[in-house]
């Protein structure tokens, strides 16, 4: 897709059509909130404006939220007007991306996890780089209920009251714990039924049932904040069901370098380790659960030699 008709389909407003039509909600953050209007970048840079960025993710998964607002402070110090768009679902996510309807999706599961929607949409979406290596699907349990892998779950339905709580349906956590953990360890067969909804409603099950003491089986992944804000533990998947640590990637609409090479390289520049991921994660989402800007300044102001800035 051309630049023009990219932003001639952005002025027109198909993105929130296209969403629309799925029964989604794309909500636009404002950009006070991220300190990212056109004033504040010229006021920041003292450089005319680089033109204008807008990233699509899915805020409930914090990855995504945490490095949205974290590239938000990078690109506006550089000089660009960065814009949010929050999507309630993966697919909706990717088309949008592939589409030109946002120009990031600043943290995408490509490898595995998200690869059913690479298979469709790669043709059109630009791997802007990987920031983080080691991520991995789960499932877990609290740390008091007696079973350490998901092997034994079948012959545990009972305790879990047949129900794996699990998070949205479009995500590909919940298609490889549903096309391939069920079957794979025989949980169908067992009585066991996965729960879809969301990722806040699921954690919200998981609190109400460590506050009380009660056994519930969840679906997560690593890294994510709630692994060690909730006594839980990881069952163990010895048939590798859940499949293989993968990379978290930025990835850009078709032609995102191009048009925008100066963030191209600082987004390429970024990689982060488990400590590092860590602290920004617990930063945005613990530590300023009301300003994620300031979580991401925060922990910027305590590492301020992670992010290698391209020299101007």
């Amino acid at each position: 897709m051309s630049t023009h008709r990219k932003h001639l389909r952005r002025r027109q407003g198909v993105a929130l059509v296209s969403a629309a039509a799925l029964g989604l909600t794309l909500a636009a953050c404002s950009t006070d909130d991220s300190g990212s209007d056109d004033a504040g970048s010229e006021e920041t840079t003292g450089s005319e404006d680089m033109g204008t960025i807008t990233l699509g993710y899915i805020p409930s998964w914090t990855d995504g939220l945490s490095t949205a607002y974290l590239l938000d402070n990078l690109l506006t110090e550089a000089g660009y007007t960065v814009e949010h768009e929050e999507i309630s679902e993966a697919g909706p996510l990717y088309t949008a991306l592939a589409e030109g309807d946002v120009d990031m999706y600043p943290s995408a599961w490509p490898e595995v996890t998200h690869a059913s929607y690479m298979d469709e949409y790669g043709d059109s979406i630009e791997d802007i780089g990987t920031y983080y290596g080691n991520a991995k699907l789960t499932m877990a349990v609290p740390e008091y209920t007696d079973i350490d892998s998901i092997e034994e779950l079948a012959d545990n339905v009972d305790l879990f009251g047949g129900t794996i709580t699990g998070i949205e349906p479009g995500a590909g956590l919940t298609a490889a714990v549903q096309d391939n953990v069920i079957p794979t360890y025989g949980l169908d067969e067992a009585g066991f039924e996965l729960q879809t909804s969301s990722t806040t409603a699921m954690l919200t099950e998981l609190e109400q049932a460590t506050e009380n003491d009660e056994d519930i089986v969840v679906t997560l992944w690593q890294p994510f904040w709630a692994n060690a804000a909730y006594p839980v533990k990881t069952l163990e998947d010895p048939e590798g069901a859940l499949g293989a640590a993968e990379g978290l990637h930025f990835l850009g609409t078709e032609g995102f370098s191009s048009e925008y090479p100066e963030a191209a390289e600082i987004i390429g520049g970024i990689e982060l380790d488990d400590a590092q991921y860590g602290a920004l994660e617990d930063s945005v989402v613990n530590e300023h659960p009301d300003d994620p800007a300031a979580g991401v300044q925060a922990w910027l102001d305590e590492n301020p030699d992670v992010i290698p800035m391209p020299e101007s």
